[in-house]
């Protein structure tokens, strides 16, 4: 076609068309498997020991044709999992049998394909904390009962399977600890210093306290359990939203959002949605020297456990 000769309003229909048919075709979940199979090569290369490990987005694990998504599936060594058998729709509720049904079947397909599951159960009764870790010892997950879903506390209870074994792979670890709201914390020396008092096999934790990022030395320390055993340390990294208490927000993103960015989640004040296929996006996450991604890589944390990867929900919803 010679579009030389096509009259300049048919031209903008054509391109009008063209933008929004491309729009609509965007398969948002393969664009987040896109997104975490990049993470996990630019983090390999690196280490190839780097530790990837999606949270929730189960679904990611299963092509459009039900086949398993095999380069999914080789760039994570793990995938974790909210609410299984606690915590959904309400805290300290039973997950709902259809519910927990469903996720087993996909968890096990994860499991048959070599990786480990990671469990987080929302509850804070003894008999319900102890069944929660009975019912993902039963599936071989390794589980986490947090007592509050602010995943603010180290939880008093005794460890389950506590031990002295030294972690090298994330297959040996027999628990986890998940802390992320360190606004119980008067100062990052006193975090520190509560977790390396634990026997915890792995532990995922935010980067930043406050606005201040751990330092190398300080997750060295993390990475031995008080019985001297060494543990795995985990970085916590949102790759679905962006966050405007994080070091890459801008204030000029209040009043002039770049087109990346979507709205704001109703029930998390200070999280965006984000368009999370958008090169400048990527940019913040692993593109660049200041990005997200090679500040967790560089400070020795064991790994990344990526949240918000659902995010296709959202857009898949038509928002």
């Amino acid at each position: 076609m010679n579009l030389a000769r096509i009259p300049i309003f048919i031209f903008s229909c054509l391109l009008f068309l063209c933008q929004n048919s491309t729009a609509q075709e965007v398969n948002y979940r393969q664009q987040m498997r896109n997104l975490v199979i990049e993470i996990s090569e630019n983090a390999k290369a690196k280490n190839e020991n780097f530790l990837v490990i999606p949270q929730n987005g189960i679904e990611l694990i299963l092509s459009e044709s039900k086949n398993p998504a095999l380069n999914y599936l080789k760039a994570i060594d793990a995938v974790g999992q909210e609410d299984l058998f606690y915590g959904y729709p309400e805290f300290n509720q039973p997950t709902p049998k259809p519910d927990i049904t469903y996720l087993l079947k996909h968890l096990e397909i994860a499991k048959n394909q070599g990786k480990e599951v990671l469990v987080t159960d929302y509850c804070s009764t003894s008999k319900k904390i102890a069944n929660s870790f009975c019912l993902n010892k039963k599936n071989e997950f390794i589980s986490f009962a947090a007592t509050r879903r602010e995943l603010d506390e180290i939880p008093d209870y005794a460890i389950f399977n506590e031990n002295k074994a030294d972690i090298k792979h994330i297959s040996e670890a027999k628990n986890f600890l998940y802390l992320l709201n360190y606004a119980n914390y008067p100062g990052k020396k006193d975090l520190i210093a509560e977790i390396a008092f634990t026997n915890y096999d792995l532990i995922i934790i935010d980067l930043f306290f406050n606005k201040e990022a751990f330092t190398a030395e300080e997750i060295k320390k993390l990475k031995k359990k008080k019985n001297g055993g060494d543990r795995l340390v985990i970085a916590y990294m949102s790759i679905g939203e962006a966050e405007e208490y994080r070091y890459y927000w801008k204030d000029s993103w209040n009043k002039n959002p770049p087109i990346w960015l979507a709205e704001e989640n109703p029930y998390w004040s200070g999280n965006f949605k984000v368009k999370y296929w958008h090169p400048e996006w990527k940019r913040h996450i692993y593109r660049n020297k200041d990005a997200y991604l090679k500040k967790i890589v560089n400070l020795g944390f064991d790994g990344v456990y990526l949240d918000i990867i659902d995010a296709y929900q959202y857009f898949e919803a038509g928002n």
